[in-house]
């Protein structure tokens, strides 16, 4: 479990510079340059992140009981949010449909809903301390982003098509029945169990 706190720790408080030091991004590019500094974000955002998901699975081999356990059917409550959670996702990386001019963050609230869909069905210390970790996480961004707009630092995306909505739905459902037929056992090691 201490990986697992080092783990989120170092990715989550990584990926907050720009709230915590907001001046640290601009005099490492100035010091540096813009392909040194994302260049080196790029590395140790893969190595923090290589440290959370190993913490997690060691994590996972030491838990002990569930401090809850959720009824079956709460799998399709998370099945639904997730699936959400991936349209959101997919949304805030291609050109802007109403999904993402109308969320304004797309890829913060897809990892809210992520986070509260894997808190209703997991109930290990391991993970409850993961998605509520991340869950925080995305909260204080979506305040920091706030504040970044009403001071004129960020614009919203321009709506381009509502065509971008429909690609946005079919990708994120297609990756949903991919998670669902095999990907998440293979990614995660836990199957989705929709036969319950």
């Amino acid at each position: 479990m201490i990986l697992l706190i080092i783990g989120l720790i170092a990715f989550l408080g990584f990926h907050l510079i720009r709230v915590l030091a907001p001046d640290l991004r601009a005099t490492m590019i100035a010091r540096f340059g813009k392909p040194a500094w994302m260049g080196l974000y790029s590395v140790l955002s893969i190595a923090t992140l290589a440290l959370l998901v190993y913490g997690f699975g060691q994590a996972r081999l030491e838990s002990g009981e569930p401090l809850y356990v959720s009824p079956p059917w709460m799998v399709h409550v998370t099945v639904t949010l997730m699936l959400i959670a991936l349209i959101l996702a997919v949304s805030s990386v291609l050109p802007a449909g109403y999904i993402a001019t109308k969320s304004r963050h797309p890829l913060i609230t897809a990892v809210k809903v992520w986070a509260l869909a894997h808190l209703l069905v997991n109930g290990e210390v391991y993970s409850i301390v993961t998605f509520v970790a991340f869950l925080a996480w995305a909260v204080v961004l979506r305040i920091a982003a706030k504040r970044r707009a009403r001071a004129g630092e960020i614009t919203e995306r321009p709506f381009v098509g509502w065509i971008w909505d429909l690609a946005s739905v079919v990708i994120g459902l297609a990756l949903a029945i991919a998670l669902i037929k095999g990907l998440h056992y293979w990614l995660i090691g836990v199957p989705i169990p929709m036969g319950q």
